[in-house]
C-alpha cells in the first residue's frame, strides 16, 4: 500500500515535533523548509493535525506549532485511518465494479495495513525527545 502524500507528510511532521525539544515551538516555514514541502502543504496538515487534537498552533508573535499533551501515544495505525480517506484502488468508474471480487478483498487488506500499525505509537516512531533530525527525508513537495 502506497500512502498518500499528504499522509506521509502528516506522520514527518507529526515525528518532528514528537522528537523535538520539548515545548518548543516550530513554525510552517521552518517544518517546510526541513522536509522540502511548501509551506501552505504544511499548513494544510497542521490544520487537519490539529483538528484531530495531536498538535496546537497559535498564530502570531509567540506562536507556533507544538505536539499536544499526550499525542505521542496516539497509535499510527488510527491516524492514518482517519487521514487516509478512500479505498486503495478508486473503483467508482470502473466498468466491473458491480461485479467485482477485487474490492473486498483490497479493503480488507488496507484494514489489515492500518491494524498492523495499530499498536505503534508516535513516541515509538518518533525516536528520543530532542532528536529532531530528518534522516534522509525526500522533498515531499508534489503532494496530491
Amino acid at each position: 500500500m502506497q500512502l498518500t502524500m499528504f499522509s506521509d507528510l502528516s506522520l514527518r511532521v507529526i515525528m518532528y515535533l514528537a522528537a523535538g525539544e520539548p515545548g518548543r515551538k516550530y513554525t510552517a516555514g521552518e517544518i517546510a523548509e526541513t522536509f522540502g514541502a511548501s509551506k501552505a502543504h504544511v499548513a494544510k496538515v497542521v490544520t487537519r493535525l490539529s483538528s484531530m487534537g495531536l498538535v496546537s498552533s497559535t498564530k502570531g508573535r509567540g506562536g507556533g506549532i507544538v505536539l499536544a499533551e499526550g499525542a505521542e501515544r496516539e497509535s499510527v495505525g488510527a491516524l492514518l485511518r482517519e487521514i487516509e480517506h478512500g479505498e486503495v484502488v478508486d473503483c467508482s468508474s470502473c466498468v466491473l465494479s458491480p461485479d467485482c471480487l477485487l474490492r473486498g478483498h483490497l479493503a480488507r487488506a488496507q484494514e489489515a495495513f492500518f491494524a498492523t500499525l495499530d499498536p505503534v505509537t508516535i513516541r515509538d516512531v518518533a525516536g528520543p525527545s530532542g532528536q529532531a533530525v530528518p534522516l534522509g527525508i525526500k522533498s515531499v513537495s508534489g503532494m496530491r
